[in-house]
């Protein structure tokens, strides 16, 4: 394996030494990108259970994070930002809290939510690209038309697009996620055999 011209031979003694360590693991790193590409499959096959599957993971993480929070702010001791990291963790308890108790509602909202997030963004890319016309600024231009049209699709179709478009995302990033972590573990696999 050769260094080449722009890696320092620390990094590339040190890239070396992590390939040494995880090649003979490369099968780990293939049955995780098979059980990513197969759960993001049934994901965009189901996307409503899948959308509501995400919602009631993210209120759990938000309530986990909560408890965690507060917690850590006793933990802290008396600091002058004690009562604003309590009032926080407060805060996510209770936001974790009402999207559990109400997931199909808060499959609705955070849909609309998407979809602004998405119209605005897009706007801004176009008018960044339009106004400062830097290197690749069509690409942006194409990035933000595609967003903002996005973000118009799922608002126009809300609240039906709620049935379909958080697990379609998710869906999607998972199968993405998944096929590169086949293709490390094809890479570990044939640099195995050259090693």
């Amino acid at each position: 394996m050769s260094t080449g011209p722009s890696l320092p031979a620390t990094t590339a003694s040190e890239m070396r030494h992590e390939l040494h360590e995880v090649r003979d693991h490369w099968w780990a790193f293939l049955a995780l990108g098979i059980a990513l590409a197969v759960i993001g499959t049934i994901c965009i096959v189901h996307p409503f259970f899948a959308s509501l599957a995400s919602v009631v993971f993210l209120g759990f993480l938000l309530l986990a994070g909560g408890i965690a929070q507060i917690v850590s702010s006793f933990w802290a001791g008396k600091w002058s930002g004690m009562l604003m990291h309590l009032m926080v963790g407060v805060l996510y308890g209770i936001v974790g809290f009402m999207i559990i108790d109400a997931p199909a509602e808060n499959t609705l909202l955070l849909t609309k939510v998407l979809a602004i997030f998405l119209i605005v963004i897009g706007v801004l890319d176009i008018l960044s690209a339009l106004i400062q016309r830097f290197h690749g600024w069509g690409w942006v231009l194409l990035n933000g038309g595609i967003t903002l049209l996005l973000g118009l699709l799922i608002n126009r179709q809300w609240p039906s697009s709620a049935l379909w478009v958080i697990g379609l995302f998710v869906g999607i990033e998972m199968i993405f996620n998944g096929w590169g972590w086949i293709m490390l573990a094809l890479g570990l696999k044939s640099y195995k055999t050259k090693a």
